[in-house]
């Protein structure tokens, strides 16, 4: 029985076999991710450099984008060269950091979205107590739990599928590696450990689910409240860019993994993996500067 330590490299899934179209999957593909590069770096280096944006929304805004950043960037060059140079191929040590990486950087992600609608209930709800419940140190270590959740995530899951025997071949029906696929070509009941792993996982993030939906009731109830139809819209704005991000993040990982196996087919797999890998990154930049108007004006000063 072969095992992982047998197996040197991995072969991704193509999306064509014909020239032309790879090489338009190729510009593709290279436009969205530059497009995230500058969307997510503008905002970041606008967040750094603005003084007045030195507040707990915009420094949760900038480890958003950094981990945007950072997500995109580990599965989106790897599919471009391998179109370009027509391969499919990625090496055994390439598909483990893939691994690692974006169950750390979409990990991290959710839980920043989750610290997020905390730092927009505490705004509306309790706006005396803002500075008090989020002053920069809170801040960094709501921050910093965000990551360290997300890297210890990671690891669990990585060390834990790369010690499965696997023995199904090295083909995998995705564009870049992911947990999931790699167990289909597990051959030991082992794997059972790491889908234990994966239901803990999923009750966490369905913990952070309930956290995110029941602060956004507590603060539609506070909004209501507000007397003045202008005051409930400019307080409601505030959150409608979160609110906005959390759902599309939500939507497509869910559809993608919990979609019913009736509806499947690869196809339809590889355009929904294509939405939750690539269009929240690249679309998140432009939620916030269209819906934040201080931060559109500072981008433009920047600029």
């Amino acid at each position: 029985m072969s095992n992982s330590s047998s197996i040197t490299q991995f072969l991704l899934l193509a999306f064509t076999d014909t020239r032309e179209l790879q090489l338009l999957h190729f510009w593709l593909f290279l436009g969205i991710y530059l497009a995230a590069l500058l969307g997510n770096g503008l905002i970041i280096t606008t967040i750094a450099c603005d003084q007045h944006l030195h507040t707990p929304m915009y420094f949760f805004l900038l480890n958003l984008s950094l981990l945007d950043l950072g997500s995109i960037s580990i599965t989106v060059p790897k599919s471009i060269s391998n179109s370009l140079w027509d391969t499919r191929v990625i090496s055994f040590a390439g598909c483990a950091a893939q691994v690692f990486c974006v169950c750390f950087l979409f990990g991290a992600e959710y839980f920043l979205l989750t610290v997020m609608s905390y730092d927009r209930y505490v705004a509306i709800c309790k706006p005396l107590h803002y500075g008090t419940l989020l002053g920069s140190r809170a801040c960094v270590h709501m921050a910093a739990a965000a990551w360290a959740t997300g890297f210890l995530n990671a690891l669990l899951h990585t060390a834990n599928t790369f010690s499965l025997p696997l023995c199904k071949g090295n083909a995998l029906d995705q564009f870049f590696c992911e947990i999931p696929q790699i167990l289909k070509l597990s051959c030991s009941q082992s794997y059972f450990r790491e889908a234990g792993l994966l239901v803990v996982s999923a009750c966490l993030g369905f913990g952070c689910f309930v956290f995110i939906v029941v602060s956004y009731v507590q603060i539609l109830r506070a909004v209501l409240r507000i007397p003045s139809e202008q005051g409930r819209h400019k307080a409601f704005a505030t959150c409608l860019p979160h609110l906005t991000v959390v759902s599309l993040f939500v939507i497509t990982a869910v559809f993608a993994y919990l979609k019913p196996p009736s509806i499947s087919s690869p196809s339809l797999d590889l355009v929904v993996s294509v939405l939750y890998a690539l269009v929240p990154p690249a679309v998140n930049p432009l939620i916030y500067s269209m819906r934040n108007q201080e931060l559109k004006a500072d981008e433009v000063t920047v600029e």
